[in-house]
């Protein structure tokens, strides 16, 4: 995941603990890694937006910050592929945490009182969060926060599915699609990263338009950004249902799925 055989540019040398296999400042002097940074747009504009509409439409907050964290996530990934700095990493990988924790409160969740407060839930995360941060601090190990990462999406997947089979099984279309979205971004994540040089290799063969297509780890921004927005409107809709409100799936331009939530009906 190191690569070797990369140009000097506007940032300097890499100080990240990671490195990955797109080629540095090719595209861009001032961008060390060009395609693994635009590709956050997509962990970016979206959540912005659906934060606005879930302001606008008077969810619950925790919503508002399921999607700005979302946001933050992008926002540092976009950061970190720019400059390949340890700080900026950190900006990446942390909200990553953080946001996840956000999403599992909300899950987690969903069946209470309405602008209900957990303190207890809101703890426990809150303590994995801070252990987890000191402990990256101090230990650069990037597999501990990848473990820490896949522990807290396991908690989303397992809840999901539960909720899905159990409570409204008429959203597993949603929370299926919202999974297979990430999962297919996590396999070529794997890909990415295992076979890199193979890849590498392969891109100097090809017409730079296809080689853009093997920039896996840039899919793998889109995908789980995609299936991340995608857990935000499921677990959007599910509270939503609970709340006997009425939920209604929009698509913006015909394209993108927006949740929005209809008048309740007057007797």
């Amino acid at each position: 995941m190191a690569p070797s055989l990369d140009r000097q540019g506007y940032w300097g040398r890499p100080t990240s603990t990671l490195d990955w296999c797109e080629e540095n400042y090719v595209v861009s002097f001032y961008i060390a890694e060009f395609w693994n940074t635009v590709s956050n747009l997509i962990m970016i504009l979206p959540p912005i937006c659906g934060a606005i509409l879930t302001f606008r439409d008077g969810l619950e907050f925790r919503y508002v910050c399921s999607f700005l964290g979302l946001a933050a996530v992008g926002v540092g990934s976009w950061c970190f592929h720019m400059t390949l700095l340890y700080e900026m990493q950190l900006l990446d990988e942390l909200p990553m945490i953080y946001s996840t924790c956000v999403f599992v409160y909300c899950l987690y969740e969903c069946f209470k009182q309405e602008n209900n407060i957990s303190f207890i839930p809101i703890a426990l995360l809150l303590i994995f969060s801070v252990s987890v941060t000191v402990v990256y601090l101090q230990w650069k190990e990037p597999v501990f926060h990848q473990v820490m990462y896949g522990a807290l999406v396991a908690c989303l997947v397992m809840r999901s599915i539960f909720i899905v089979t159990w409570v409204y099984p008429w959203l597993r279309p949603l929370c299926y699609t919202s999974l297979g979205v990430f999962l297919f971004g996590f396999l070529l994540w794997n890909i990415d990263n295992i076979f890199c040089d193979t890849i590498r290799a392969s891109r100097q063969t090809l017409p730079p338009g296809v080689g853009v297509v093997t920039q896996f780890h840039a899919w793998w921004h889109i995908f789980t950004g995609l299936g991340s927005y995608l857990h935000i409107l499921l677990s959007l809709q599910i509270r939503a249902t609970y709340l006997k409100y009425r939920p209604k799936v929009k698509f913006l331009c015909g394209v993108w799925p927006t949740l929005h939530i209809e008048p309740q009906k007057t007797s």
